[in-house]
């Protein structure tokens, strides 16, 4: 007789019990099977994969079993993505779970509606293996650098608001959102239109974006190495995919530079 010990058992029969647990825990959220059993091969070397084909189900899972991690599609039958991420960001028991959200290539609107829920990281279908396991890494293994990869930038940057347009300076940046430097930042949750270009580069971006953070002349905060400086964190809404891999390739290429990039221009 083949003796399995607790911890052996509690791996084979998907035990709860956070003691007994063998490493970190994602769970995967997709009707398509197909889609979840891709994505469970992927994982499987990474964490433990539990699996759900609905929402409410990766409800139930989340509440009982506790993941690291919970990598969902958007679209799902009953209970969509985007409101499974903002019923777990908002329960005390889950709020520091992780949830990465998946949706449409070119759907701004999607984007918009994973950001809006509290999604931790966003990621466009097609999935790109290696930059899902990278994604899932940054939150389980690489604590240090769980946000996005940003870096240190001098950039011009129209904010359009109902009262007109205000020229900031954005002092980082990342494929997310960017940190703009203003004494007067506005309220948390701000919705936004940005204008800006990249340094070097012709082309103008104009996302919409929402406001995450702010610090004002009263209380400033650190920001690309100077302290007192007030602002607000911006996360980009509706971006295209087009703007959003050149904004990663111009992080990616300039991050290990010391020196800041030249002043970007708007044409």
């Amino acid at each position: 007789m083949i003796q399995v010990s607790q911890r052996e058992s509690a791996w084979l029969t998907g035990s709860s019990l956070d003691s007994q647990r063998l490493g970190p825990t994602i769970l995967v959220v997709n009707e398509v099977t197909l889609g979840r059993e891709l994505e469970t091969l992927f994982l499987s070397r990474t964490a433990r994969v539990l699996t759900a084909e609905t929402g409410q189900q990766a409800l139930e899972l989340a509440r009982s079993e506790r993941p690291d991690l919970i990598l969902t599609d958007l679209q799902l039958a009953g209970l969509n993505g985007d409101e499974l991420c903002h019923l777990v960001k908002t329960d005390p028991a889950l709020h520091k779970t992780a949830v990465i959200v998946m949706f449409g290539a070119n759907n701004g609107e999607e984007r918009a509606r994973s950001v809006r829920a509290g999604a931790d990281d966003l990621l466009r279908k097609p999935l790109n293996r290696v930059g899902l396991i990278e994604a899932i890494n940054r939150f389980l293994h690489w604590s240090e650098v769980r946000g996005l990869p940003r870096i240190e930038c001098s950039v011009p940057v129209g904010v359009d608001q109902r009262r007109g347009t205000t020229w900031c300076t954005a002092r980082n940046l990342s494929r997310g959102g960017l940190f703009v430097e203003t004494l007067a930042p506005a309220e948390l949750e701000t919705e936004v239109r940005l204008r800006f270009a990249l340094p070097e580069r012709p082309q103008e971006f104009s996302p919409t974006a929402q406001v995450v953070w702010r610090s004002s002349d009263d209380t400033p905060t650190r920001v690309a190495g100077v302290a007192g400086v007030a602002g607000m964190g911006l996360r980009f809404l509706e971006i295209d995919s087009d703007a959003e891999k050149q904004l990663d390739d111009y992080v990616f290429h300039h991050r290990f530079s010391r020196e800041l990039p030249p002043t970007g221009a708007l044409t």
